[in-house]
């Protein structure tokens, strides 16, 4: 791959210049509050002395979507980076709009990681997505993108990416979730756009909206970590334990209610399934079950609803489907061993 950064002395992002060497925090103004209050996107780069790729880490792209802002505070706070070799960028709060309204969204209702390339003329999510692409991710090599389950849902820690890929491939086999999700490119995401720019990006998934998770925090900074020294960015680290093996699978899907009612759950995050499997029951108030939600392969649940109510047809649980799902289980057992 052509590196657009290796050899550059000095990296410009919102008017300032970065010499190799360098750390700088620095903010990119975007469109202001209806109170004349200034907004920006908050940026972190840390240049190493020696050559190396640049890379790209984001989180709260859905401004619900908060365990990659700890994520990212912990990697840039820590002494782990201070031999890095290349550039870091880090971007904990692209949608501060969302985070401020604690919502998936921007004020216009719109989905920023269906909004891009951008547009400086365009909507909000259009202008915000244009100023992210130009001045960030078009300037690196790689990216990783931080994410959590929607509201009410839950995700087990995951990657998701275009395995097609080779080296997209190998970035996900190297951060080290047990499941990996092959997953297709969405018209107007971050990663599509990425993707035409010959940028591999991993999407990281595990935990919830509006909720810090320790195991999900962890595992997605080792993750990190991992990757960058794949890429050779942070020296290889010599050790006895045997790196959390990850699984592939090519396909998944969410299993649905039969019924409206009370969720009696009978399996969680990371539990083995198998086809037809009873996953939950459906009560009335008055505790007659008269419903079930079914598993509809053999697999892993990966993601699922928190809440204790359902209607009929609603997504549950959220399956990878596996042929063989006993390996995968005793994997993500091994990951909830080493991170308790």
């Amino acid at each position: 791959m052509n590196r657009k950064n290796t050899n550059n002395d000095l990296l410009t992002i919102g008017n300032q210049t970065i010499a190799r060497g360098e750390s700088k925090k620095i903010k990119l103004p975007t469109v202001r509050l209806y109170t004349d209050t200034d907004m920006a996107i908050p940026v972190f780069i840390k240049r190493g002395k020696r050559l190396g790729p640049t890379v790209f880490i984001s989180s709260a792209i859905h401004g619900d979507e908060l365990n990659g802002v700890e994520i990212i505070s912990r990697l840039i706070n820590s002494k782990t980076i201070n031999s890095i070799k290349g550039t870091i960028i880090a971007v904990p709060v692209v949608n501060g709009f969302g985070v401020l309204n604690q919502s998936r969204y921007l004020p216009d209702r719109r989905d920023l990681n269906r909004s891009f390339p951008g547009s400086a003329k365009g909507s909000l999510a259009a202008r915000i997505a244009h100023l992210f692409m130009q001045e960030i991710v078009v300037k690196c090599d790689y990216g990783i993108d931080l994410h959590t389950g929607a509201m009410h849902r839950s995700n087990l820690p995951q990657i998701r990416a275009n395995l097609d890929n080779q080296e997209t491939l190998e970035m996900a086999q190297a951060f080290g979730t047990p499941v990996i999700i092959n997953s297709n490119l969405r018209d107007g995401s971050l990663r599509q756009c990425a993707d035409e720019h010959g940028i591999p990006v991993l999407l990281y998934e595990a935990g919830q909206a509006l909720r810090f998770d320790e195991l999900s925090i962890k595992v997605g900074l080792k993750g990190i970590t991992n990757v960058l020294r794949h890429l050779g960015m942070l020296p290889q680290l010599r050790s006895k334990k045997k790196p959390i093996k990850p699984f592939v699978a090519n396909s998944s899907g969410w299993v649905r209610a039969s019924d409206s009612g009370f969720v009696i759950h009978k399996k969680e995050l990371g539990d083995r399934v198998d086809d037809n499997e009873i996953l939950a029951d459906i009560k009335k108030p008055l505790g007659d079950v008269t419903g079930h939600v079914l598993s509809n392969a053999n697999g892993i649940i990966i993601g699922k609803q928190n809440i204790p109510l359902v209607q009929e047809g609603e997504a549950v649980y959220h399956i990878a489907y596996f042929n063989k799902p006993k390996k995968v289980e005793a994997s993500i057992e091994k990951m909830q061993d080493t991170y308790e």
